[in-house]
């Protein structure tokens, strides 16, 4: 095998070896730093709709309830988690991949009833009320999903007006959704969880679609890095070897006229080539003095 043959095939196996450790500890990386950007939006739209209820409860409401009592109907819009709930819909246009849900032990609403791996994680929240914040995976017949949670504490007195007793409650809203369920709330009681939830499958192709174009670069910057240290190799390595071979192969086929090599610069190669020049004029002298004696003898 020819030494740029040799030298290619080496430079290939060691560079394999270096990108498959490497492709391997970077997938490990690109697989966290995924799964915390998922998280930070998550987060994100968790502030959202947190800046949302607060808004409704501070300037939506009071305006609507002049209304809601005027005209003796329930408006929706007034209270905060049906206003989350709705920005949080128009968030789900742009980001399909991400839901949201005020799961609830007791809701006047049944549609934000918790489900049993929800009250799972509202109880947790009871269980330890100084728990602020909750990030779990759980499994669905889809896959595996990334979830994020924060407590639903009832925090605001204006809140018993509809969820204390079924009598203080608005009669329009007593009307909608019947007096069953969504009273009994207590202060400082925590009466759900809101979450976040996003597939497993979302930071997983994110991380792998990092790591295929991270995978295309450095074979790219191998490619281009092989051919570079090709050229190189040639122009000091191979070249130069190739004429002391042929140099050598006149020399042993009795050609004592070769001329000298060219020697640039102080390297390795070049001291062979000043070695090889000496040597070749030293054989020259050498022969034409044996030359000399076989001639005086005769």
């Amino acid at each position: 095998m020819k030494l740029l043959a040799r030298f290619n095939l080496i430079f290939i196996l060691v560079f394999g070896v270096g990108t498959a450790l490497a492709i391997w500890l970077a997938g490990i990386f690109l697989q966290r730093d995924a799964k915390q950007r998922v998280l930070e939006q998550a987060k994100l739209m968790m502030e959202t709709t947190l800046a949302t209820r607060e808004y409704t409860t501070l300037q939506i409401k009071p305006l609507l309830q002049k209304v809601q009592q005027h005209d003796s109907v329930f408006l929706p819009q007034t209270v905060p988690a049906y206003s989350a709930t709705q920005v949080f819909d128009y968030l789900h246009n742009r980001n399909p991949d991400y839901s949201y849900k005020e799961a609830t032990l007791n809701p006047t609403n049944p549609i934000d009833r918790a489900n049993d791996w929800e009250s799972d994680v509202v109880n947790t929240f009871r269980n330890d009320p100084a728990r602020k914040e909750i990030i779990s995976e759980r499994d669905t017949p889809t896959g595996k999903s990334l979830f994020l949670a924060h407590p639903l504490r009832v925090t605001d007195p204006a809140c018993f007006e509809c969820h204390s007793t079924p009598n203080r409650a608005p009669v329009a809203m007593i009307r909608q959704y019947g007096s069953d369920n969504g009273f009994g709330w207590k202060p400082n009681e925590i009466i759900g969880a809101q979450i976040v939830s996003v597939p497993e499958a979302l930071p997983v192709e994110i991380a792998d679609r990092a790591l295929r174009t991270l995978a295309i670069y450095l074979v790219v910057v191998a490619f281009i890095g092989l051919l570079i240290l090709d050229a190189v190799l040639i122009l000091t390595v191979i070249r130069p070897v190739a004429k002391l071979s042929r140099a050598a192969e006149e020399i042993s086929q009795g050609n004592l006229e070769v001329e000298d090599l060219p020697v640039k610069g102080r390297d390795e190669i070049s001291m062979l080539a000043i070695s090889f020049n000496r040597m070749q004029r030293s054989l020259a002298r050498a022969m034409k003095m044996l030359e000399s004696g076989d001639e005086g003898a005769r």
